[in-house]
């Protein structure tokens, strides 16, 4: 197999994912005609960038207590054990198991832990760029999507619709946008 080149402007080393810079959110229909869209926190994460893009690995945490939606009542309730039982599982989890593709756009391979189930995802990753930032920080940020299936992580709650159908698709799309610093010895 042939390395795979890193993406220009990105030099090996661990870099720290910056939560005040990043985001994770989520899309689900509701209804079959509208779109919900949510937050959750990225509290923590790594990016160990190697020699080459194979050689690469990405770790994060998030709050699963911090899902918002924008409407206080729909937020407790994906916080209850209907959805996400944030009492006894206050971490998400995502471990990398492989990284492949080009220098610019590549996937990366990994754990997603929601509920206490674990599945394999694949992130659809494109770099967005290098640069120092005005602190004297080397930032590297991409941009991530997949799709997941609900019920793959236990996650069932629905009601019918009387049109048919239900009130909560299964399908959710998740995007990520990341920045990352250089981590300082």
């Amino acid at each position: 197999m042939t390395a795979t080149a890193l993406p220009t402007g990105v030099v090996p080393g661990t870099y720290e994912i910056d939560p005040s810079h990043s985001s994770a959110s989520f899309t689900v229909r509701h209804a079959g005609i509208s779109k919900v869209r949510g937050t959750v926190a990225i509290t923590s994460g790594a990016i160990v960038v190697g020699e080459t893009l194979e050689v690469s690995a990405v770790s994060a945490e998030l709050d699963a207590r911090s899902v918002t939606t924008g409407d206080a009542n729909r937020d407790g309730h994906l916080q209850s054990a209907d959805f996400f039982t944030v009492e006894k599982f206050p971490t998400w989890t995502f471990t990398s198991t492989s990284v492949s593709g080009s220098a610019d756009e590549f996937v990366v391979t990994g754990d997603l832990t929601i509920n206490g189930v674990t599945k394999s995802v694949e992130l659809e990753t494109e770099f967005t760029g290098a640069a120092v930032d005005a602190f004297g920080n080397e930032r590297a940020a991409f941009e991530a999507k997949t799709e997941i299936s609900r019920k793959e992580f236990d996650i069932t709650w629905n009601a019918a619709l009387e049109a048919g159908g239900v009130l909560v698709s299964d399908k959710v799309k998740i995007d990520l946008d990341l920045s990352a610093i250089v981590k300082k010895d």
